[in-house]
Protein backbone atom coordinates (compact mmCIF):
# COMPACT_ATOMS: atom_id res chain seq x y z
CA UNK A 1 0.00 0.00 0.00
CA UNK A 2 1.33 3.43 -0.91
CA UNK A 3 0.85 5.90 1.93
CA UNK A 4 -0.16 9.52 1.52
CA UNK A 5 1.81 12.00 3.61
CA UNK A 6 -1.31 14.13 4.15
CA UNK A 7 -2.83 11.85 6.80
CA UNK A 8 -1.50 9.50 9.49
CA UNK A 9 -0.60 5.97 8.38
CA UNK A 10 -2.84 4.36 11.01
CA UNK A 11 -5.80 6.29 9.63
CA UNK A 12 -5.07 5.18 6.06
CA UNK A 13 -4.83 1.53 7.10
CA UNK A 14 -8.03 1.85 9.15
CA UNK A 15 -9.80 3.34 6.13
CA UNK A 16 -8.64 0.44 3.96
CA UNK A 17 -10.02 -2.05 6.48
CA UNK A 18 -13.30 -0.10 6.73
CA UNK A 19 -13.63 -0.20 2.95
CA UNK A 20 -13.12 -3.97 3.02
CA UNK A 21 -15.86 -4.20 5.66
CA UNK A 22 -18.46 -2.23 3.70
CA UNK A 23 -17.65 -4.08 0.46
CA UNK A 24 -17.87 -7.39 2.36
CA UNK A 25 -14.32 -8.44 1.50
CA UNK A 26 -14.21 -8.66 5.29
CA UNK A 27 -17.64 -10.03 6.21
CA UNK A 28 -19.23 -9.64 9.65
CA UNK A 29 -17.51 -11.88 12.18
CA UNK A 30 -14.36 -12.29 10.07
CA UNK A 31 -11.14 -12.74 12.01
CA UNK A 32 -8.60 -10.02 11.27
CA UNK A 33 -4.86 -10.68 11.16
CA UNK A 34 -2.96 -10.35 14.41
CA UNK A 35 -1.17 -7.08 15.12
CA UNK A 36 2.24 -8.34 13.99
CA UNK A 37 0.76 -9.86 10.85
CA UNK A 38 -1.07 -6.59 10.08
CA UNK A 39 2.22 -4.72 10.56
CA UNK A 40 3.96 -7.04 8.08
CA UNK A 41 1.06 -6.91 5.62
CA UNK A 42 1.14 -3.10 5.44
CA UNK A 43 4.84 -2.66 6.23
CA UNK A 44 4.07 -0.57 9.29
CA UNK A 45 5.31 -0.45 12.86
CA UNK A 46 3.56 -2.94 15.23
CA UNK A 47 2.57 0.02 17.44
CA UNK A 48 0.85 1.59 14.43
CA UNK A 49 -0.99 -1.68 13.79
CA UNK A 50 -2.15 -1.70 17.42
CA UNK A 51 -3.40 1.86 16.99
CA UNK A 52 -5.42 0.81 13.92
CA UNK A 53 -7.24 -1.86 15.92
CA UNK A 54 -7.73 0.42 18.93
CA UNK A 55 -9.40 3.04 16.74
CA UNK A 56 -11.59 0.48 14.98
CA UNK A 57 -12.63 -0.89 18.36
CA UNK A 58 -13.40 2.62 19.62
CA UNK A 59 -15.72 3.03 16.60
CA UNK A 60 -17.42 -0.30 17.44
CA UNK A 61 -16.29 -1.79 14.13
CA UNK A 62 -14.20 -4.60 15.58
CA UNK A 63 -14.30 -6.68 18.71
CA UNK A 64 -11.11 -7.70 20.45
CA UNK A 65 -11.43 -11.08 22.15
CA UNK A 66 -8.72 -11.76 24.69
CA UNK A 67 -6.54 -14.63 23.56
CA UNK A 68 -8.58 -15.15 20.38
CA UNK A 69 -7.91 -12.10 18.21
CA UNK A 70 -9.77 -9.26 16.57
CA UNK A 71 -13.03 -9.76 14.71
CA UNK A 72 -15.21 -7.61 12.46
CA UNK A 73 -18.40 -6.55 14.21
CA UNK A 74 -21.43 -8.73 13.58
CA UNK A 75 -23.73 -5.73 13.94
CA UNK A 76 -25.20 -5.14 10.44
CA UNK A 77 -26.57 -1.73 11.45
CA UNK A 78 -23.06 -0.56 12.37
CA UNK A 79 -21.65 -1.71 9.02
CA UNK A 80 -24.50 -0.01 7.16
CA UNK A 81 -23.93 3.20 9.16
CA UNK A 82 -20.23 3.04 8.23
CA UNK A 83 -21.14 2.58 4.57
CA UNK A 84 -23.39 5.65 4.72
CA UNK A 85 -20.70 7.71 6.51
CA UNK A 86 -18.10 6.77 3.89
CA UNK A 87 -20.48 7.59 1.03
CA UNK A 88 -21.31 10.96 2.58
CA UNK A 89 -17.59 11.71 2.96
CA UNK A 90 -17.06 10.88 -0.73
CA UNK A 91 -19.92 13.17 -1.76
CA UNK A 92 -18.61 16.03 0.40
CA UNK A 93 -15.13 15.56 -1.05
CA UNK A 94 -16.51 15.56 -4.60
CA UNK A 95 -18.53 18.72 -3.99
CA UNK A 96 -15.54 20.49 -2.39
CA UNK A 97 -13.31 19.55 -5.31
CA UNK A 98 -15.78 20.59 -8.00
CA UNK A 99 -16.48 23.85 -6.16
CA UNK A 100 -12.73 24.55 -6.07
CA UNK A 101 -12.79 24.20 -9.87
CA UNK A 102 -15.53 26.82 -10.04
CA UNK A 103 -18.36 24.43 -10.90
CA UNK A 104 -21.86 25.04 -9.58
CA UNK A 105 -23.88 22.36 -7.85
CA UNK A 106 -25.94 21.93 -11.01
CA UNK A 107 -22.78 21.43 -13.09
CA UNK A 108 -21.47 18.89 -10.59
CA UNK A 109 -24.78 16.99 -10.74
CA UNK A 110 -24.66 17.08 -14.54
CA UNK A 111 -21.20 15.51 -14.49
CA UNK A 112 -22.48 12.71 -12.26
CA UNK A 113 -25.38 12.10 -14.67
CA UNK A 114 -23.01 12.01 -17.64
CA UNK A 115 -20.80 9.44 -15.91
CA UNK A 116 -23.82 7.41 -14.90
CA UNK A 117 -25.01 7.37 -18.53
CA UNK A 118 -21.55 6.25 -19.72
CA UNK A 119 -21.52 3.42 -17.17
CA UNK A 120 -25.04 2.33 -18.13
CA UNK A 121 -23.93 1.95 -21.76
CA UNK A 122 -21.14 -0.47 -20.82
Amino acid sequence: MEFDTASPIWMQVATRIKTEMVTRKLPPGAKLPGGRELALQYTINPNTAARVYQELEKESLVEMRRGMGTYVTENPARIEALRTEMAQDAVRDYLRRTASLGLSLEEAKALISQEEDKNAEK
